[in-house]
């Protein structure tokens, strides 16, 4: 053989190794990270089940609550038109009724034959005052809930939760299709369970697995997936770096697409069509002066209104559009449809305030500032009048960067408001570190407010907490009068809940502030009328005296 064939061999010898080396290098690296971004994936899965189900059973209790406090708790037909009523409205509870201490159904609506079936262990007396079990009624995978309130009289009432709130399948395909995910209540009661194994995930020594719990109840959830299915998202770089073995510059290419190329869930097609066609429309809840009874503007909600015209409460659709990014748009849309809604009402009255919930991925760029900015300088809504909420019951990634957008905001002229406050992580440090005008108390320490000294001594302090940083404050969830009595005591003068009103579309809140200021305005001059009346009465006697 010649020394040319030789030399060209041995080249060609030199490109394969040089090819090729890199190559199980690059295997390495893309395997690690299809498994670390599964590992990502799986907990995210997790934690939306997690979150589902926490709000599924906190919506059940407070509806439980507030029927135990307005003492409908019986079986006569006054109460179950209630019940009825309430399953309508709340749209994840099936059914609602009562059970004996056995635990056996008294009654349940809508009316279902009692087939002396036992739903719920007996009753103890050292028993908690919630009870949460599950039902054999099942719906993709994921069984009936059925949670109970003591009403301390050897009655509990009752509401069965429908599968289909707990029934969702979150998390991209290439992970569906082989993983599987569970979710169990105390002591190891499967409460949803979805997908399996086929024959690549049949070694137990190859498998990914994350777990969750929760930390408001006993609840955990389980993703296992075989660590073969992570591969399926780096599937075409390998085939694209094994065709860097030709040469060093498809190799090079190959480098290039792997840093580039950046998977993407596969999106829900049904939530983006809803998002097109504008399914996703505001509703208003009036904040009010609770020392005047006039309307201090109000807090636009979220709801999504289903072409059969059903009405979905946030709790069901929104963890999935913040953690898919619908959210952004779905936000930009609840703004331009309240200029559109409530522009004239809010032109005709420069003092109301229209607030709008931001999440936590709004404060990771400017972009919220150019979206108010791009929707409301023409608007009939000044900047004036708007107030941003962030929660705090999910962090925020970068505080410095918060704290600036925030500033931009304020000097345009929004108002930001903490919402949820002492119910998440900020605390203390948001109220320091944001530089917030409002905080709004939540509805969990507005509850209790009557009746419990703990709620009331922390309520105590946010007012003064808020008067020390020169912040406004607003009570949310008002049910009762007794809690407006208390919270004028403390010095709380701004609320909002179902006592004065529930969320509302944009016809009935503009009827709602037309007659509550027909309202403030009567009683303005019945109270002038009277004072009038008095001093007259006065100045008679003191003729009477000087004659």
């Amino acid at each position: 053989m010649s020394d040319k064939y030789v030399g060209f061999a041995k080249t060609v010898l030199i490109a394969l190794v040089l090819a090729t080396t890199p190559l199980f290098a690059i295997n390495m690296i893309l395997n690690q990270y299809a498994e670390s971004r599964a590992m990502t994936e799986m907990e995210a899965m997790g934690q939306a089940s997690i979150r589902r189900a926490e709000e599924a059973i906190s919506s059940t209790v407070s509806l439980l609550q507030r029927l135990d406090r307005d003492d409908v708790q019986t079986c006569n037909a006054e109460d179950r038109t209630i019940y009825e009523k309430l399953i309508i409205e709340s749209g994840m509870i099936d059914a609602i009724g009562l059970v004996d201490a056995s635990g056996q159904r008294m009654c349940i609506i809508p009316d279902r034959e009692l087939a002396g079936e036992i739903i719920l262990p007996p009753v103890r007396s050292d028993g908690p005052l919630v009870g949460i079990g599950m039902l054999d009624r099942n719906y993709l995978g994921a069984r009936a809930a059925v949670i109970s309130w003591d009403l301390k009289d050897q009655t509990r009432l009752f509401a069965e939760v429908t599968p289909a709130v707990i029934a969702l399948d979150p998390g991209p395909e290439y992970l569906r299709s082989y993983r599987r995910s569970e979710l169990r209540l105390g002591n190891n009661l499967l409460w949803y369970s979805v997908g399996g194994y086929n024959s690549e995930g049949n070694d137990p020594g190859n498998m990914l697995s994350v777990e969750v719990s929760s930390e408001l109840y006993p609840l955990a959830a389980t993703v296992t997936s075989p660590a073969s299915a992570a591969g399926h998202v780096v599937q075409e770089l390998k085939v694209v770096a094994a065709a860097a073995c030709a040469g060093g510059a498809v190799l090079f290419v190959a480098v290039g697409i792997w840093f580039s190329w950046r998977p993407e869930s596969e999106a829900n097609d049904e939530f983006v069509a809803a998002i097109r066609n504008g399914e996703f429309i505001p509703f208003y809840q009036p904040v009010m002066d609770i020392e005047t009874l006039r309307l201090r503007g109000c807090e636009v909600l979220m709801r999504w209104r289903r072409p059969n015209g059903m009405i979905v409460s946030p709790g069901q659709f929104m963890a999935y559009a913040e953690n898919n990014g619908h959210i952004f748009d779905m936000t930009r849309h609840m703004m331009r449809v309240s200029c559109d809604e409530v522009g004239e009402l809010y032109g005709e009255n420069p003092d109301f305030k229209l607030s709008i919930n931001l999440f936590a991925g709004h404060f990771l760029d400017r972009e919220v500032i150019s979206d108010i900015k791009s929707i409301f300088e023409k608007s009939q809504i000044s900047f004036q009048q708007i107030v941003v909420e962030v929660t705090e019951r999910h962090p925020l990634q970068d505080m410095e960067l918060a704290r600036k957008i925030i500033a931009e905001l304020q000097a345009l002229g929004v108002r930001v408001a903490l919402d949820d406050v002492g119910t998440g992580h900020g605390g203390m440090a948001y109220l320091q570190k944001l530089g917030v005008d409002i905080i709004k108390i939540d509805k969990m320490f507005i509850d209790s407010i009557s009746s419990d000294d703990s709620s009331t001594t922390i309520v105590d302090s946010m007012v003064e907490l808020a008067d020390n940083l020169g912040m406004g404050i607003i009570a949310e969830g008002v049910e009762q009068e007794e809690q407006i009595e208390r919270l004028l005591e403390l010095g709380v003068t701004a609320a909002q809940g179902y006592y004065f009103a529930p969320p509302m579309p944009a016809d009935e809140f503009i009827a709602f502030a037309e007659r509550t200021e027909e309202e403030a305005e009567e009683r303005a001059r019945l109270a002038a009328e009277a004072a009038a009346a008095e001093q007259a009465a006065s100045e008679a006697a003191l003729a009477d005296a000087a004659a």
